[in-house]
């Protein structure tokens, strides 16, 4: 006779299972004009389905909270309600048996001192703060607000040509970002409620290849206004592009030999063919933009200069400037910053690192981007050192995914603690201890030191690719304020004291993302041009297809496809191949088009100028 019985998932388990996937894909669509109040209660109801019912702070207080909770939305709630919703949480937070109760708790805890306004002005007028003007979650979570749903309409009615039109009206990379762009709008796409999110990068790149050289819109008539901007990056060129178009003249002055900021000197050209973003800085200055190459700026009395001779002044310098590790030995020959690097091969001048081993050190993307430039260089080997596990590191999976495919090895867990150099001052390697993961510090857990003895890793290049710093010195000295080594700007881009000087981009903000720096810009151009006593419109020209009601069958993603990691690691050309027509009309169509449905119906579905 049988005893125990293999166990098996029900029917209900797996519909449970499935509710609860479904559950997450629609939370991470949730639109940003969500109540927060109604979000934090639709939260503990579901915590409190999940209780056991074994301690009373989960199974009594969890329901209490929904109750308290559910009364200010009802317009039922005093001003007290609040101070009881979060006395009742921390109880519940300090008794409950397990993390069922206890996290539950925390998130109301949170909510309440995150958003206690909310709370107030649902108890004072029975109203949510919450305005439905960004309705669209992929346009909202765009740092440039780029109209989305409108390029991808465009794109699936064959029009590649007014797409790129619609993506200049708020971003005049269109080409660069279509290839580089870290795409934070698909993170928060609807169409996961259904499969995965559009592969919105990919359309953009497929209308740019498709479209090929589309002018710029004709400039507004001439204002007689003159406008310095320091930095030829996506910043000051986006600041640049705008205000030409506004009928402003603007003169870029760049201290390198070329434009582009870091899309140049930051980003290897297997992933941004230099000839590629030459297209879009063509655009720009098409425009009638001056350029004033190889200037740099370097005392207060010229910025004095400039602030005397221009009716205002953008400054957009970037973050060029490499950072130090701190590590004994620094000094070493052989030892190169990632910014170093890069900005050499900007420049066109590619190393040679054939018979050599190189480490670098760090996680994010431009960690990424040197490693597998040192693979592109020859390097016998390529190691990365990394103090926290894959899992923690800021790069793009698919940069970490790339490298190991192209014959990098990386090292998680492990932490650099000195430089060994000879006795004539060359690199040896590097010594490192093995950590281990510990507790959360900012979001993340951090590494700790497991105790075992130090390992070299023999090396002849180590690369520090560990962040880069503003060279904001003679800014500070000029008499603009400074929050560490940034330029204090507000959200404006408006430097506070000092009339007609903005500032914008990485300088303001430390390092970012490529489309960060691109909505700085075009943040500055509109606040210029209202200081500057006018009131440009920027719009497209462009119809963007209605909508059409049509079922929406789950349907897989196109995925950009690479070439293999044989052919692509001993060179620099471009290893990811575009969309076809095929692929192309096939993704656009996933697009569930939240300009038009949902709340995308209200004011705010689509922003048709600015």
């Amino acid at each position: 006779m049988a005893r125990q019985k293999i166990q098996t998932v029900s029917k209900v388990e797996a519909t449970v299972d499935r509710l609860y996937e479904e559950l997450g894909s629609r939370v991470n669509a949730v639109s940003t004009n969500s109540c927060p109040i109604d979000v934090a209660l639709g939260f503990v109801r579901l915590c409190h389905s999940q209780s056991c019912g074994k301690c009373t702070p989960c199974r009594v207080g969890l329901g209490q909270l929904a109750t308290l909770i559910e009364s200010v939305l009802d317009g039922e709630a005093d001003m007290s309600t609040v101070d009881l919703i979060e006395k009742t949480a921390e109880s519940i937070y300090l008794t409950a048996d397990c993390a069922i109760g206890y996290e539950a708790a925390n998130m109301v805890l949170v909510s309440v001192r995150g958003f206690r306004e909310d709370f107030e002005q649902h108890i004072k007028s029975g109203k949510c703060m919450c305005q439905f003007d960004r309705p669209v979650p992929c346009v909202t979570r765009c740092p440039a607000n780029v109209d989305i749903p409108g390029y991808i309409a465009l794109a699936a009615a064959g029009r590649p040509e007014d797409a790129v039109r619609q993506i200049r009206k708020d971003n005049p990379f269109p080409v660069a970002c279509g290839l580089i762009c870290e795409h934070p709008c698909e993170n928060y796409c609807r169409r996961q409620m259904i499969d995965d999110p559009v592969n919105i990068r990919g359309i953009k790149r497929y209308v740019c290849d498709k479209a090929g050289e589309v002018p710029a819109p004709e400039c507004m008539e001439p204002t007689g206004k003159r406008i310095a901007i320091i930095g030829g990056g996506p910043s000051g060129l986006t600041c640049a592009y705008y205000l030409q178009l506004m009928g402003h003249q603007t003169t870029v002055f760049e201290e390198k030999k070329h434009l582009g900021g870091m899309l140049r000197y930051g980003i290897p050209n297997y992933r941004l063919p230099r000839e590629r973003l030459q297209n879009d800085i063509d655009c720009i200055l098409s425009t009638g933009v001056e350029v004033k190459l190889n200037t740099r700026i370097d005392s207060p009395d010229e910025l004095k200069k400039l602030a005397e001779d221009y009716d205002a002044l953008y400054i957009a310098i970037g973050a060029h400037k490499d950072k130090k590790i701190g590590l004994e030995n620094e000094d070493a020959d052989g030892v190169i910053s990632a910014v170093e690097m890069l900005k050499a091969i900007g420049d066109g001048e590619y190393p040679d690192y054939k018979g050599k081993k190189v480490v670098v050190i760090g996680g994010g993307n431009v960690a990424m981007d040197c490693t597998r430039t040192a693979v592109r260089a020859g390097a016998d080997k390529v190691s990365v050192v990394y103090r926290r596990r894959i899992a923690d590191m800021t790069a793009l999976e698919e940069e970490i995914f790339g490298a190991q495919a192209e014959g990098a090895e990386i090292l998680e867990l492990v932490a650099p603690t000195r430089i060994e150099k000879d006795e004539n001052g060359k690199l040896r390697g590097l010594w490192v201890n093995r950590q281990m993961i510990g507790e959360f510090k900012r979001g993340r857990p951090a590494p700790k030191d497991l105790g075992e003895n130090e390992t070299l890793i023999e090396c002849d290049i180590l690369v520090v690719a560990v962040g880069q710093a503003i060279d904001s010195d003679r800014f500070a000295e000029y008499g603009l304020p400074m929050k560490w080594d940034q330029i204090d700007a507000d959200g404006f881009a408006m430097i506070v004291g000092m009339d007609g000087v903005f500032s914008g981009g990485d300088c303001a903000t430390g390092p970012a993302t490529v489309i960060k720096a691109i909505a700085a810009g075009k943040a500055a151009a509109a606040n210029i041009d209202e200081y500057l006593g006018f009131n440009h419109i920027i719009e497209s020209g462009v119809d963007v297809p209605k909508a059409r009601v049509y079922d929406r069958q789950p349907c897989g993603r196109v995925n950009m496809r690479e070439k293999e990691a044989g052919e692509r690691n001993n060179n620099f050309e471009p290893f990811e191949y575009g969309m076809s027509d095929k692929e192309a009309m096939q993704e656009a169509n996933r697009c569930l088009r939240c300009d038009h449905f949902g709340y995308g119906c209200f004011r705010g579905g689509r922003t048709h100028k600015w």
